[in-house]
């Protein structure tokens, strides 16, 4: 098991699914930049509602960083070569709002009222 931070950006929009068992889960796809300057595709779901709730509220394209048990896996791509790819199951999520909450508090600035899912602040 490799537990893992993963940062960029949101690949199509999240959706909620109900599993044969009947429980909920979220799905998302994540592009996020390799070190040689390509492409990875993340490939997440969660079972947290938090992390559902703030991953429903983002766009296509949105800037997303998920943490949690990470799979290393590979796919062929249709010019038939080998591409790496990475499953995660995420259980946090970070978003702004978290780091202009965070940043406040580091300043001893009082903490405002919880910003609903979805609206965020520019001010970063």
């Amino acid at each position: 098991m490799i537990e893992g931070l993963i940062a960029g950006k949101l690949y199509g929009t999240a959706q909620t699914r109900t599993g044969p068992s009947g429980r909920v889960f979220t799905t998302a796809k994540v592009r996020a930049a390799a070190s040689d300057g390509d492409t990875l595709f993340v490939n997440v779901i969660t079972f947290s509602d938090s992390t559902a709730a703030a991953l429903l509220a983002l766009e296509d394209g949105d800037a997303v960083t998920l943490a949690g048990t990470l799979t290393p896996k590979v796919w062929t791509d249709k010019h038939g070569e080998a591409r790496p790819a990475l499953d995660m199951n995420a259980h946090a999520m970070l978003t702004t709002y978290h780091v202009r909450r965070k940043r406040r508090a580091a300043q001893g600035e009082t903490t405002t009222p919880a910003t609903p899912a979805g609206e965020y602040d520019d001010d970063l």
